[in-house]
């Protein structure tokens, strides 16, 4: 599995999956929605220190357990309509790679278990499908000496 995708891994390297709320935006408004998705070293060592986060839940895991055949697998403590975020295996195996260049991250949460503990909030809404529309008057208006040579 591994040694196709990701030479430099194997099935039991450590990974970290998250259970984010997200919302889905329609014509009938905002719904939320339960995303697993890999979190990286770097974005869990944030986490941990108290940065206000969608994930409600975070369990330390091996590639093996995630992507059993290639295919993803949601962790077994999971709601079962989770959805799989985009490109969920190669994310995975990206995440997994952040904690092998930094395995002093996995202290924050032991292999093998869930940890809940975070700073949860969704006073910033992740919307999963919101399209930016740049509009003219969204452009800042320049000095008109801003780009001369004096």
């Amino acid at each position: 599995m591994t040694s196709v995708t990701a030479p430099d891994l194997t099935a039991d390297d450590y990974v970290v999956i998250g259970l984010a709320t997200c919302f889905v935006k329609d014509e009938d408004g905002v719904h939320p929605v339960q995303v697993a998705e890999p979190i990286p070293s770097a974005a869990l060592e944030a986490i941990v220190k108290g940065i206000p986060t969608s994930y409600e839940s975070a369990c330390a895991t091996t590639i093996a357990a995630m992507l059993p055949n290639d295919q993803p697998q949601l962790p077994a403590d999971f709601p079962p309509q989770t959805q799989f975020c985009d490109e969920f295996a190669f994310r995975t195996i990206a995440a997994a790679r952040t904690y092998k260049s930094r395995p002093d991250a996995q202290a924050h949460i032991p292999a093998g278990t869930t940890r809940q503990d975070w700073n949860f909030s969704l006073d910033r809404k992740r919307v999963l499908n919101s399209e930016r529309i740049v509009r003219a008057e969204d452009n800042v208006k320049q000095h008109s000496h801003t780009h001369k040579v004096l």
